[in-house]
């Protein structure tokens, strides 16, 4: 009851006098009842200041000078400072606004999360990491897996039938909800950073199984049934890509390119620098840069120019927790000192073992810079290409496989305008940036390219794009299953096949 005066004091008209009611034997309440009560008068008195102002002071006094408890005692006089202080930040600090509450498991893949209940009391369960993520050594790791669900033995949702986008052992990270944007970036420890544990890679040797069922099997050519003597259940029948399914004339070395899936040397497109952090917000300070991906190593190629009158050290960088948990994997390392209107180039090693939370765009990375001068913040939007990674071409199997079995409200349509490309230049510009091209059809002068790519935390993306010749647009359709990177693999195509 105290909580809800309190908190809707506006609306209660005798709300003080409710309040004032409890007062009188303040002393002999619990602790608990106590400070709910020191702390619903603060929020009557912030909304009411003219007509509360003695009950307010009333119960500081209370809290402060007539009570040995010290947590009654601490938060009055935080109370206290705060209203004497700054009573606008008082406001803003005691009646701030409650976070949206929200629900993120839908977001985790089952397979992991049928994992991840397995080692409920380890780390893995805080970190929402599978163990073979982030630990390492001599040992392996044993994976655990749930019983099979008894509801129906041959279902396809099974675990252990249904296809998923990545072969076990390669399981998404979970991004969990967003919170406090900067507040994590006040309290960093801008030492030298350590790295993070390199990540622990599976690799599964995948069997070679007949996933395909009705007309989807002319795709593969003339190939026997039941490969390695293994009977699957296939995947519930769903929207396959368009005209994937018809019939062709050659075999598979017209349809499919066979080679190992990793990215070209050149290494993906890198866009140009933009300015982050001009000189007027950072005290002199002017930061520059872009991202890159080279061979598997994502950089952060820095460039920073002092305008101000004095010289500048002790450079060092931090990064907020961020949704797919990039953090410098090294310090930022400027070796000598610089003077004023000197510019020097730095290229930061990034991992993608940091702190993982969702954040809002989701490719949004925010940044402190310190020297000896002050702390900088500033915040820049990476690309999601440099998040490619170069074992992303999934087997022609599974790909026909998966996208069955995502659900068709996870299929996103966009078009991609001014893009004079044909298949072929399209497909490797696309694969120099770990896009790989799984499957090519020309249907009705249409070229179709069916393309596959995998994000660092394991997360799939199907991909069709249609290439009608002479025309500058084209259409792609993007699969996943989780939709909300799709707006942004969208923008990476985009981003590649325009420059």
């Amino acid at each position: 009851m105290i909580w809800i005066v309190g908190e809707y004091a506006e609306r209660i008209d005798n709300a003080d006098e409710l309040l004032e009611s409890f007062l009188e034997g303040f002393h002999d309440e619990s602790t608990q009842v106590q400070l709910q009560l020191l702390t619903a008068i603060v929020k009557l008195f912030l909304k009411k200041p003219t007509e509360t102002q003695e009950l307010v002071q009333q119960v500081l006094s209370l809290a402060t000078q007539d009570s040995d408890n010290p947590d009654l005692r601490d938060r009055g006089y935080i109370y206290w400072r705060l209203l004497s202080t700054d009573p606008v930040a008082a406001k803003e600090v005691v009646l701030a606004e409650k976070p949206l509450i929200s629900e993120e498991t839908d977001l985790i893949e089952p397979t992991l999360l049928d994992e991840l209940i397995c080692y409920i009391g380890t780390l893995a369960s805080v970190y929402h990491k599978p163990p073979s993520a982030f630990v390492e050594g001599g040992r392996g790791v044993v994976h655990k897996s749930l019983p099979p669900r008894t509801a129906s033995s041959e279902s396809a949702e099974s675990p252990e039938t249904a296809p998923t986008g990545a072969p076990p052992g390669e399981q998404p990270d979970v991004i969990p909800a967003q919170g406090d944007l900067l507040g994590d970036l006040l309290n960093l420890d801008l030492g030298p950073p350590v790295s993070g544990p390199p990540l622990a890679t599976s690799s599964v040797q995948m069997g070679a199984v007949d996933l395909l069922g009705g007309g989807l099997d002319s795709l593969m050519g003339d190939e026997p049934e039941g490969i390695g003597g293994t009977n699957f259940v296939a995947p519930p029948t769903a929207a396959v890509p368009a005209n994937l399914g018809a019939p062709i004339g050659s075999g598979l070395s017209d349809l499919f390119d066979l080679t190992s899936g990793v990215g070209t040397l050149s290494g993906s497109y890198v866009a140009p620098k933009a300015v982050w952090l001009p000189a007027m917000k950072a005290k002199g300070l002017e930061i520059s840069g872009t991202f890159t991906r080279q061979v598997g190593s994502i950089s952060m190629d820095l460039q920073l120019t002092n305008k101000a009158l004095q010289v500048m050290t002790d450079f060092a960088i931090q990064f907020n927790r961020n949704s797919f948990g990039l953090a410098p994997a090294a310090p930022l390392q400027v070796h000598a000192p610089l003077s004023p209107n000197q510019t020097v180039e730095i290229s930061l090693p990034l991992s993608t073992v940091g702190s993982v939370m969702k954040m809002e765009p989701l490719n949004n990375l925010q940044v402190a810079v310190k020297n000896n001068i002050d702390v900088f913040y500033f915040s820049t939007l990476y690309p999601l290409h440099i998040l490619f990674v170069e074992d992303g071409k999934m087997d022609r199997q599974m790909f026909l496989a998966t996208w069955k079995d995502i659900p068709n409200e996870n299929e996103a349509q966009f078009q991609i305008r001014d893009c004079p490309l044909n298949a072929e230049a399209a497909s490797s510009k696309l694969q120099s940036s770990n896009i790989f091209t799984v499957a090519k059809r020309n249907v009705e002068g249409q070229d179709m390219l069916y393309q596959s790519l995998k994000l660092t935390n394991g997360i799939w993306v199907l991909a069709e794009l249609r290439i009608q010749p002479g025309n500058p647009s084209c259409t792609l359709s993007l699969k996943c299953r989780a939709p909300e990177v799709s707006q942004h693999v969208y923008q990476a195509y985009e981003t590649i096949l325009k420059n």
